[in-house]
């Protein structure tokens, strides 16, 4: 028994011992800027986590030999607490993000949009970010602030997770919509795969709506309710999602190519999971989107890891990746495009950069934007900072557009503006309104949110 004591006081002395360095390593820069309390006690907090780990790890005779392991129940500790607090107010998150906004509870009377008066979607079940995007579908007025002819109203179809009961239901309903809009018969046809709550970025739709004059739709059907980080199991049920919605797209075409009808340029957008999830329905690559009949496809912010490497290599023949409007290169023919910034802790962070140095970080080769000089890679240290990163990524202030870590407003017009075909559509001048617009928009919105 004193054997015993003496060896755990012994053990809580090593890892006391193995937590001093690491908490000096977790004072180290990080890829955006946090808060200030959680910067105070993050380095702390890591190096208790992993002496203790070390020390607990040392007498259980299954771990002796892989300490590395126990001191990852440190790290692991520290991003557990997060989701399990995260994880106990999912039924309020949920009921939060299927409310309408006040300024929104009215259903629109443009019947192009999803929920108006001859729409099969009931508006009432939209959720707030449905209601949200269906209600930010641009006007002539946007068109005629930036210079360019409106000649269609633009088609907005969105269906929520809560508007029917299967995925083949939702499916059907989006459908529907398209079919009753003749969505099919507009130069362009978008599909965009929305985040974990429903989230369907707004802003390249109005690029797109802008700048082809209104001759485009926009579909798009949603898989929850919860944030991303907790959507992460549904990346199969959105895949799936995504997959029976591209099944059906393409079985319309089809049909009308046998017809000699109008076929339209098809366009993929996804965003943080919504990029994932849209690769996930395509995982071959080029080859499926040669099956899907894709004009172009725009990424943006995927979540970092082997699936989204394999993906890169997949489409490496017709592809261009960059971290801002200022790489796009002067030809703008290729088919798929990546814009990932290069301190974008969503994009960075993977499960082997715990025990493996990342390229991004390698001391020999030149550093990426925003990605500090100083910072250096530390087994585990690294991992967990950039997974504390990945919780602040995302710091928007309504207008301020931010190209930083996962903040992409500043670069989607332009960006947009290439990737879907549209280069030299505008002159300088009205790129600078574009610009202008999108911003005003997104202010506009804030307040009537009561935000800005």
């Amino acid at each position: 028994m004193a054997s015993t004591v003496k060896d755990l006081i012994g053990s809580v002395a090593v890892g006391v011992g193995a937590g001093v360095p690491v908490t000096s390593a977790a004072q180290g820069p990080s890829l955006v800027p946090w808060p200030g309390k959680v910067r105070e006690f993050f380095p702390g907090v890591l190096g208790a986590g992993v002496g203790i780990g070390l020390a607990v790890g040392s007498q259980v005779s299954q771990l002796r030999g892989l300490r590395a392991l126990a001191a990852g129940v440190g790290v692991i500790g520290v991003s557990a607490v997060g989701y399990v607090v995260a994880k106990n107010k999912l039924g309020e998150l949920e009921a939060d993000n299927a409310r309408i906004d006040e300024c929104f509870s009215v259903a629109p009377t443009n019947t192009h949009l999803s929920g108006s008066a001859h729409s099969a979607v009931d508006y009432a079940l939209l959720g707030r970010e449905g209601a949200r995007f269906i209600n930010s579908v641009t006007t002539l007025a946007h068109a005629e602030a930036v210079g360019v002819a409106r000649t269609h109203e633009p088609i907005r179809v969105f269906v929520s997770i809560a508007n029917a009961d299967s995925i083949t239901s939702r499916v059907s309903l989006a459908m529907s919509e398209l079919i009753r809009n003749k969505a099919f018969d507009r130069e362009y046809l978008l599909i965009l795969a929305p985040a974990g709550s429903g989230y369907a970025n707004s802003t390249p739709v109005d690029v797109l709506e802008l700048l082809s004059g209104g001759d485009c739709a926009t579909v798009s059907v949603s898989y929850g309710l919860l944030p991303s980080f907790l959507s992460l199991t549904r990346v199969r049920l959105a895949g799936e999602t995504q997959l029976e919605l591209l099944n059906a797209i393409e079985h319309e075409l089809v049909g009308r190519r046998n017809k000699g009808k109008h076929v339209p340029k098809i366009l993929f957008y996804g965003e943080s999971l919504g990029a994932r999830v849209q690769q996930f329905a395509i995982p071959l690559g080029s080859s499926d989107l040669d099956k899907y009949s894709v004009y172009r496809a725009l990424w943006v912010g995927t979540p970092g890891g082997r699936i989204a490497d394999t993906f890169h290599r997949l489409c490496s023949g017709e592809s261009v990746s960059i971290d801002r409007p200022e790489q796009i290169p002067t030809n703008t023919d290729y088919r798929v495009w990546f814009l990932e910034h290069d301190g974008d802790p969503v994009v960075r962070f993977r499960p082997d950069l715990a025990w493996a140095e990342p390229q991004w970080l390698d001391p020999e080769l030149p550093r990426g934007r925003n990605i500090p000089s100083e910072m250096n890679w530390y087994l585990g240290v690294t991992w967990a900072t950039v997974l504390v990163d990945t919780i602040f990524a995302t710091n928007v202030k309504p207008g301020d557009f931010q190209s930083l870590g996962h903040d992409y407003r500043a670069d989607l017009g332009a960006v947009t503006t290439a990737a879907f075909g549209f280069a030299g559509k505008l002159t300088p001048e009205q790129h600078v309104k574009l610009e202008t617009l999108l911003r005003e928009i997104e202010v506009t919105r804030a307040q009537k949110l009561g935000e800005g």
